[in-house]
């Protein structure tokens, strides 16, 4: 036999073998989860309305507005609370680390509570506004909006789609919009599926752009962090 056709052989070999093992990955990695978007829409709506960001007329939660977005701070230190009282500790981060994100043309802030290999949850925004592209991602995103509004659309569609305060906007994975956290926007955002796919994105304008090493530096440093950690725990 050639070395040409041992070469294709251990090639076709070596790609069966990577399909069979992402595919028996994707097959388990439901197994891993350990957060649910319905509880987290309802976590963030308890948040909400104890900090007087909602109200219930009739059964129907109403946005408050808010004049200063620094009351959303306390909605943010209820939702962490809670999570540490419902989620194992050892799959949370230690400490409120804020960092810059800049991807698909949009920049804000964030900080990250959970990052494994199937998950993130983080708390993101902005006080000034943003637009950009959403990414085309491998995990499903939910959005749930604490402070101000975004707003989105599909190709095709000649009307955006509004977010309120309470409101949650779900992205399939494998779907894109464009988006815009309109003025001012902070929101606890979650991902399910396979989160390293996602890097890149997230990566792609700190280096083509911004060159914002710091920044680059700690979103590595963090997220590499959490999700060996959480590895090591047993999370995928």
């Amino acid at each position: 036999m050639s070395k040409q056709r041992v070469f294709v052989l251990l090639l076709s070999l070596s790609v069966v073998c990577f399909s069979i093992l992402i595919g028996y990955l994707d097959s388990i990695k439901s197994q891993h989860y350990i957060f649910d978007p319905e509880q987290l829409h309802k976590l963030a709506q308890r948040a909400l309305l104890a900090n007087g960001h909602l109200k219930n007329i009739d059964g129907k939660l109403i946005p408050v507005p808010q004049e200063n977005a620094n009351s959303t701070r306390p909605v943010i230190d209820y939702i962490v609370a809670e999570l540490r009282k419902t989620i194992d500790p050892r799959f949370l981060t230690n400490e409120e680390e804020w960092i810059f994100n800049n991807a698909g043309g949009a920049m804000g802030a964030m900080f990250i509570i959970h990052a494994s290999f199937t998950e993130y949850l983080i708390i993101f925004g902005t006080p000034l506004g943003t637009e950009g592209h959403t990414g085309l991602h491998t995990a499903d995103d939910y959005f749930h909006i604490l402070h101000g509004e975004q707003w989105a659309f599909s190709a095709g569609a000649l009307e955006k789609e509004i977010y309120q305060v309470g409101s949650v906007h779900f992205l399939p994975k494998g779907t894109s919009k464009q988006f815009k956290m309109h003025k001012g926007c902070w929101a606890l955002e979650y991902a399910r599926g396979w989160i390293p796919p996602m890097m890149p994105f997230g990566l792609a304008d700190t280096l083509t752009s911004t060159l914002d090493v710091k920044t680059f530096y700690h979103t590595i440093r963090i997220s590499g962090r959490e999700m060996i950690r959480n590895l090591v725990q047993g999370k995928i």
